[in-house]
């Protein structure tokens, strides 16, 4: 799966996050991954390709990378929270519960629904993320 033309080059600091050596790593191997991975399986890869870099950085790192809005977070069924670099566009997720694949959907009818519920109860500057989770063909079939 490519990544969208506007998304930074492999390693690019994101504005808004200050630029390390260390959140660069933690950036390059975001723009390597096209699944959901955990703070601690992204540690890991670093850890295994010879960083010396600590676990609180890569959690620091990857809230400030999604506070910048360049990271989607899901949360696991177990409660974990995933990351992965995420397109420029208000977008939803379905996700396979059992392997992790992960496509971002457009929802037309949502983003109406979630206005429509807003303005009946008074609310405007409205935001929302639409997770859905069930098994993928792949998995249905083996």
């Amino acid at each position: 799966m490519g990544k969208p033309a506007s998304q930074p080059a492999a390693g690019t600091p994101t504005v808004g996050v200050r630029s390390t050596k260390q959140r660069s790593a933690i950036s390059a191997l975001l723009d390597e991954v096209d699944e959901f991975k955990s703070a601690q399986e992204l540690h890991d890869e670093l850890r295994q390709r010879g960083g010396s870099i600590g676990l609180t950085t890569v959690y620091r790192t990857l809230q400030a990378l999604a506070d910048a809005g360049t990271v989607d977070v899901l949360r696991t069924d177990t409660g974990e929270s995933v990351y992965r670099r995420c397109s420029d566009h208000h977008h939803h997720h379905l996700v396979c519960r059992n392997c992790g694949y992960t496509v971002e959907v457009e929802g037309p009818a949502v983003e109406k629904w979630a206005q429509s519920v807003a303005e009946t109860n008074g609310f405007s500057d409205i935001s929302h993320m639409v997770e859905i989770f069930g098994t993928c063909r792949d998995c249905v079939t083996s």
